[in-house]
């Protein structure tokens, strides 16, 4: 476990105005419990209205555009989430490579572009179940991981990496202690290998996938496990908090 864990809510497109009262709870449990670092990610339309409305935790983005402005209906730059108040941006993810069809070069101009605007990046990578069952999960990750990093000066504070098998997102499937532990590993010698062994040894990996308050403290003990990317348990303070909980426990054990 990293010396202070970073617990993040993925609110994923979940979220009105109404779950405004969850991101206050949340906050108000987070400053009761300094030695964890929790953040959320709602939505683009809640981004400002949360970072109004909260003291202690982070907010920030689940994507963004790699440019900076432009005729690109729809999208949003990094320089505006900046502006709306997010600190970070979770880029890659899964459900953007896969049902976006992201390539990890365009993974890369994105991350590049969110610490241009002076965020912090979250780095998601993960394998799918038939990768991991050919036994060519931890070749996958890398690799992936490799093309879709950019280079960072001080990545021990402007970078997260957060693994996410993607056979665990949302399937209630969580993997083992041993599998979690052997990716992170392997993480962790590629992020050495790019930052250096002050830096790279720095960076928090998070695990992400049907994390829940139950399984948290198993996670946690877990090797070279930094915090979590939290899914549906996020979306409601009681659940969330149950995981930022567990793992501030681990540090007083």
């Amino acid at each position: 476990m990293a010396e202070r864990p970073y617990i993040v809510g993925n609110w994923k497109m979940n979220g009105t105005r109404a779950m405004l009262s969850e991101a206050r709870a949340i906050d108000r449990a987070a400053q009761r419990h300094m030695k964890v670092e929790v953040a959320i990610a709602p939505p683009y339309t809640l981004i400002h209205a949360v970072h109004r409305e909260v003291e202690q935790i982070g907010v920030g983005a689940q994507d963004c555009h790699p440019g900076t402005d432009g005729a690109s209906t729809g999208d949003i730059s990094a320089s505006m989430l900046a502006d709306a108040g997010a600190k970070f941006v979770i880029v890659g993810h899964s459900e953007r490579r896969q049902g976006h069809g992201e390539s990890n070069a365009l993974v890369r101009d994105k991350a590049q572009a969110v610490l241009d605007a002076g965020m912090r990046v979250i780095m998601c990578c993960g394998e799918d179940a038939k990768t991991r069952d050919a036994g060519k999960a931890a070749s996958f990750v890398t690799h992936q991981l490799k093309d879709s990093l950019p280079g960072i000066e001080n990545a021990a504070d402007r970078l997260t990496v957060a693994y996410e098998p993607i056979w665990a997102i949302g399937t209630g499937n969580t993997a083992s202690s041993q599998d979690i532990a052997e990716m992170h590993r392997e993480i962790r010698k590629l992020l050495i290998e790019l930052y250096g062994e002050e830096q790279g040894g720095g960076v928090r990996i998070l695990y992400g996938g049907s994390v829940n308050p139950e399984n948290a403290r198993e996670i946690f003990a877990t090797e070279e496990v930094g915090g979590a990317l939290v899914g549906g348990a996020s979306l409601t303070a009681d659940s969330f908090m149950g995981i930022a909980l567990a793992a501030g426990d681990m540090l007083d054990n």
